[in-house]
């Protein structure tokens, strides 16, 4: 898939379900059986000149003796949607400037945990100490959602699983345009097929080897027609000369192809990165401009822009979205009460608060396209 080259697996998954699917998507590709992982990590780590970039052409397949549905990890003093993570696979192939994966994880390696079973064990668990609560979980936190999921087959698993659910839905969140294989699964409603989108021009420029905005929006259509809801994420929003034409140019090319009626949410976050990013990523992307903005350090820590340009951002953008519906659910990620009342005119006060407002949309988008 894109640029993989080759294959590391744990020898005792060799003999797994997952593992045989996945030997014959990229039968192609050579095949290693290493007990040391973490040596190939670290040679990846020591021996390459770029190895985030080495180790997006190395995929690990390999045990985790921990749990694989996790809380989002959100952001101190700012609201978060609590969101649950499924982390099934670490890294992405594609190779945008900003991604914080960069800075953080001690492992560059696209990396697959292929205990499926694990993870929808860990999900009923969650569902059945909380059955009047209504949960949403996605796999796109450490790793693009469907770049490589037409080999390594999560979804095809996952989109059942929670098309029988009652109080659960799934969330696939992309960069691709790989949705073929989903198009023919009973969702029944359960699974959200989300696009992050910018302008084009910052695709070609920050987004390296991820689909164009018109490839998104045609696969998001595809996904529309085959009943499933739709969502959206312009996040990170970037600011620039001429931010405001092209952005609302991406919104009005959205709705050519979507209608708002199917769209289950669209959220708002502007760039933001912990500091130690900006090093890693001019280094590896040196004609990328969007690390040389007037930023400040957040109450996170993070670099951000001034809270005017956010808002300003975000009020215009909830202003040309809500143009083609206002009842859109529109959101914001990782910031302050003070923001979202600035934006909005109210503020969802907490996290509880904005999951309960979730939990809402969720039962009434539903029953709305039932």
């Amino acid at each position: 898939m894109l640029a993989l080259q080759e294959v590391y697996v744990d020898p005792s998954l060799e003999a797994s379900p997952v593992v045989r699917r996945i030997r014959q998507g990229l039968n192609h590709l050579p095949w290693h059986a290493r007990a040391d992982l973490d040596h190939v990590i670290q040679e990846v780590i020591s021996y390459r000149a770029d190895p985030c970039g080495a180790g997006k052409k190395i995929l690990l397949i390999r045990p985790f003796p921990g749990r694989l549905v996790k809380a989002c990890p959100g952001t101190t003093g700012h609201i978060c949607c609590g969101y649950k993570t499924i982390n099934v696979v670490t890294n992405c192939p594609m190779d945008c400037s900003y991604c914080i994966l960069q800075g953080y994880l001690n492992n560059p390696c696209l990396t697959l945990y292929p205990d499926f079973a694990k993870v929808f064990g860990e999900i009923e668990g969650i569902l059945e100490r909380h059955p009047h609560r209504v949960f949403r979980f996605g796999t796109g936190e450490l790793g693009d959602s469907l770049a490589l999921d037409g080999v390594v087959g999560f979804a095809e698993e996952a989109v059942p699983f929670f098309a029988a659910k009652n109080n659960a839905i799934l969330e696939l969140k992309t960069k691709s345009a790989e949705v073929d294989h989903l198009l023919a699964l009973d969702h029944k409603g359960k699974t959200v097929i989300s696009w992050s989108l910018n302008p084009q021009q910052v695709i070609e420029q920050e987004e390296h080897l991820a689909a164009s905005l018109d490839e998104r929006l045609a696969a998001a259509r595809r996904c529309s027609d085959a009943g499933y809801p739709i969502g959206f994420h312009f996040d990170p929003l970037i600011y620039y000369a001429g931010w405001e034409q092209d952005y609302r140019g991406v919104v009005d090319l959205l709705f050519e192809h979507i209608n708002p009626r199917r769209v289950m949410w669209v959220s708002l976050g502007g760039l933001r990165f912990p500091p130690a990013l900006k090093q890693v990523a001019q280094g590896r992307f040196p004609c990328s401009r969007i690390f040389s903005g007037e930023l400040i350090p957040g109450e996170d820590g993070k670099l951000r822009y001034i809270k005017p340009v956010r808002v300003q951002m975000y009020q215009r953008m909830v202003e040309w979205l809500q143009a083609y519906d206002e009842g859109l659910f529109i959101y914001l990620c990782m910031e302050r009460g003070d923001v979202w009342h600035e934006v909005f005119g109210n503020t969802p006060v907490s996290t509880v608060g904005l999951n309960r407002r979730f939990e809402q949309r969720v039962t009434s988008f539903l029953e709305d396209v039932r």
